[in-house]
């Protein structure tokens, strides 16, 4: 039998949210990245209903961190088993959200984890943790009244008779963009692990002539034809903004997507420049800006290709 020391934590809060919202939330966990800040992507590699393999990246102490986690959904009990195996010193971690009922538009969040004892976790550590997800949680959930007004998603894209190879090329090299792209000003990128880039983008905003400052995590998967991208410092009037470069490629050329999911500011309803106090309003300007700065990469990484071909 091991002898192994466990660490184990179980807290509940109360949650001013519905219990179908807060475990809603739980289970789609895709959506995490624009709902929850740690969080920059989450893939579902399987789900057969009730369980789910998924693998889960995250900001922790400025540091981008990966795991796998198994999941087992269980709907109608409001309850979410899961092992995370392997992420943080002492991994496998395992534990249990649950979500119970207390009143219609109340209910009480709990999460018990366990975890083996490793070098450098002390005692103390996975409760701390236990309570910092539950704060996050909360403060996503009890948001939910917002959600319609202030979360938007949408795409664009472009088709390109050329190769898949170089549009990617051109959206992996981040730091030639301030010579490529006309609304982008300066770039930096920071790349100490292959496919995990730290950037950061001064770009003019046309509307008003002023420079806004991003940073961003993007995860690059060269094989997949995908960037993901996880802004970590927004501009107003987003408060978090998560997307996606994908390449759909066919016998003549490749489909090139650019995915955003966006959560505005709380704020974003009070008057913008040239705008009114919507929040429809704050939903167009966001749309149009991003979706104007996102063609206009689109658009020259299709002529970065075709003008490849178009050499040869």
């Amino acid at each position: 039998m091991s002898s192994q020391r466990v660490h184990f934590a179980q807290h509940t809060i109360a949650v001013e949210a519905p219990a179908g919202v807060v475990y809603g939330l739980l289970a789609d966990a895709p959506r995490w990245p624009v709902l929850l800040p740690a969080f920059v992507h989450v893939e579902r590699i399987d789900f057969d209903g009730a369980e789910e393999n998924l693998r889960l990246w995250w900001l922790r102490h400025g540091q981008v961190c990966s795991a796998s986690a198994r999941r087992v959904l269980l709907p109608p009990q409001r309850r979410i088993e899961f092992e995370v195996q392997d992420g943080l010193p002492g991994a496998p971690t395992c534990g249990v959200w649950s979500v119970a009922p207390d009143g219609a538009d109340r209910c009480l969040l709990t999460l018990r984890q366990e975890r083996p004892a490793g070098p450098g976790q002390p005692p103390g550590a996975l409760e701390t943790d236990v309570q910092a997800e539950l704060a996050v949680l909360r403060e996503a959930a009890e948001r939910w009244e917002r959600w319609d007004e202030l979360l938007l998603s949408f795409e664009d894209s472009v088709y390109v008779a050329g190769s898949p190879e170089l549009v990617y090329d051109f959206l992996y090299r981040v730091e030639d963009w301030a010579e490529r792209l006309p609304h982008v000003e300066w770039a930096e990128v920071t790349e100490d692990r292959p496919g995990v880039q730290a950037t950061v983008l001064h770009t003019c905003d046309p509307d008003t002539g002023r420079t806004q400052v991003s940073e961003a995590v993007r995860l690059c998967f060269p094989a997949a034809g995908r960037i993901v991208h996880k802004q970590t410092v927004t501009p107003d009037p987003v408060a978090a903004h998560y997307g996606e470069w994908s390449l759909e490629p066919d016998a003549t050329g490749v489909r090139v997507v650019s995915v955003h999911q966006v959560m505005l500011r709380d704020s974003a309803v009070e008057p913008l420049p040239g705008r009114g106090a919507e929040p429809v309003d704050a939903r167009r300007y966001v749309r149009e800006w991003l979706g104007r700065t996102s063609t206009e990469a689109l658009d020259l990484a299709r002529w970065h290709a075709e003008s490849a071909v178009r050499r040869l």
